[in-house]
């Protein structure tokens, strides 16, 4: 490393987000701008270990070359960062905006010390490779002649298209949405990963390439406007399904089928759906009630008590969206205690760290309302009506664990009010009408079952990666997996393969 000493002399800085009571009032990103000279300081802490875990199974899953590209930066030689950044990471501008950087829980710094900042590097590369002009289309030399379909245009979808594009195979991405993007398009908001000017950014990089998007093109079996599965089948040489995890787990207790309880997907999805139609307006509290709130599918918070259950960071994105909608007031619940502040000691490195974290959302609902709005240990029993049928509250219960099982507290019944509830509790995996229509294998969580490493279904010309195959995780994983999976696709067609 150029600077070897430099984890000893400089303290971990990372970038702040924008003032909070200014970010809050747009949609637009929430990051600041990069600070080369920060930036160079930062890579100057990267220590020179032995093993650097952060590049290990237990941090980045895509196994970025970390401490290659951090010294890189720290002495000044962007372009070769870049390189290196895309040796591993089709995409960089994603995860280096929504990561939760599990690379920076296994840093061997981050043993004694606050680890590196990984993650703010990683975005300021990408973002320095676009501004200079050096990201540009790459399209291969020569065609193979075969043909792969790809189901599901999210993180593991594009990045196996754009894999098996660079080895030559003619591929072609079906999308059931108007928008190309999956998760990174309606599944996380705007104000944390931008859409036109990253995300279409790189779809238009891909088109570029020489793959080919279809649009509102779902496949199933043939029903309901949809295109079959079979016909894919027929007509392409490989077929890959890279679906998601699109079943949301629900929370069937009494009342569920009042006015006002949402998953909280329908409400994102929804409210992205409609910025993007209306121009992204920059005074998000007018967009809230203006033209798009007369859309049947738009749910706006506006003047709403708004609560969300279930944390992560699709509750953190309910907050964060429901705010900028000028919600009245906003309560998130959490059906387990509050972590620690620190490890815990069967919570050793290099494991994730489980601990107490504050999120842009909790952040801003903070400075809004004055306090952290999540409340822990707590589960709701029931959902309340008003006269006309429209939710006006629920009902809770607190918990603790005991023996490792969630109890009830006696007496601890307690009434909220709410007109607005987002079911933000995960999902239970993917949707089966096209795989039953192969009648694919299942693993028992009813995912498509498919080694990992290897991705083959139960159907020799068809594979599956990214959460469809695994269940509910992280963008990152969802890139490795496609690109892993573009290498057995590759194998498979060619008998041989060169990609990594």
């Amino acid at each position: 490393m150029g600077k070897p000493t430099g984890f000893k002399e400089f303290e971990r800085v990372v970038a702040a987000y924008r003032d909070p009571v200014v970010r809050m009032l747009d949609f637009k990103e929430i990051y600041t701008d990069h600070d080369d000279k920060r930036l160079a300081t930062q890579g100057s802490r990267c220590m020179d270990c032995g093993v650097p875990f952060c590049q290990s199974d237990d941090g980045c899953p895509i196994h970025n070359l970390i401490p290659e590209w951090n010294d890189l930066v720290y002495q000044g030689r962007w372009r070769e960062a870049l390189d290196r950044l895309h040796k591993t990471n089709n995409f960089p501008e994603f995860t280096g905006r929504v990561c939760p950087a599990p690379c920076e829980g296994s840093c061997v710094l981050g043993i004694t010390d606050p680890a590196v900042a990984i993650k703010n590097i990683e975005m300021a590369i990408i973002d320095r490779g676009f501004a200079e002009g050096w990201v540009v289309p790459e399209p291969p030399q020569q065609r193979t002649g075969k043909t792969v379909a790809v189901i599901g245009s999210g993180p593991a979808g594009l990045s196996a298209a754009a894999q098996l594009n660079k080895a030559g195979h003619t591929v072609t991405v079906f999308e059931r949405a108007d928008r190309i993007g999956g998760l990174l398009m309606y599944g996380i908001p705007n104000m944390k990963l931008a859409k036109e000017r990253v995300v279409e950014r790189r779809v238009q990089l891909l088109r570029d390439e020489g793959i080919s998007f279809q649009t509102s093109t779902t496949i199933a079996d043939g029903t309901n406007g949809s295109k079959h599965i079979n016909e894919l089948i027929e007509g392409f040489n490989r077929v890959l399904f890279s679906t998601g995890a699109t079943v949301p787990r629900d929370l069937p207790i009494p009342g569920r089928e009042y006015n006002g309880v949402h998953f909280a997907m329908d409400f994102l999805t929804a409210n992205t759906r409609a910025l993007l139609d209306s121009g992204a307006p920059e005074d998000a509290v007018t967009f809230a009630t203006g033209e798009q709130s007369r859309n049947p599918d738009f749910i706006s918070a506006k003047d709403k008590h708004v609560i969300v259950i279930g944390g992560g960071d699709t509750g953190t994105d309910c907050i964060g969206t429901s705010l900028r909608h000028g919600c009245k007031s906003l309560v998130n619940f959490e059906l387990f205690p509050k972590p620690p502040e620190e490890r815990m000691a069967n919570n050793p490195w290099p494991t994730w760290p489980k601990i107490f974290r504050v999120d842009y959302g909790h952040q801003e609902a903070e400075q809004h309302f004055g306090d952290d709005p999540r409340v822990y240990s707590i589960s709701t029993k029931e959902f309340l009506k008003d006269e006309h049928g429209n939710l006006r509250g629920l009902r809770t219960v607190n918990v603790e664990m005991k023996d490792g099982k969630i109890e009830e507290v006696p007496g601890s019944e307690k009434d909220w009010e709410a007109d607005l509830v987002l079911l933000a509790m995960g999902f239970l995996g993917p949707e089966h009408a096209a795989t039953d229509a192969l009648a694919l294998d299942y693993d028992p969580r009813s995912n498509i079952a498919a080694e990992y490493g290897k991705y083959t279904t139960s159907h020799p010309k068809v594979f599956a990666a990214g959460d469809c195959r695994r269940g509910q995780s992280l963008v990152v994983r969802a890139i490795n997996e496609g690109r892993e999976a573009a290498r057995e696709i590759d194998r498979d067609l060619m008998g041989e393969t060169q990609l990594p």
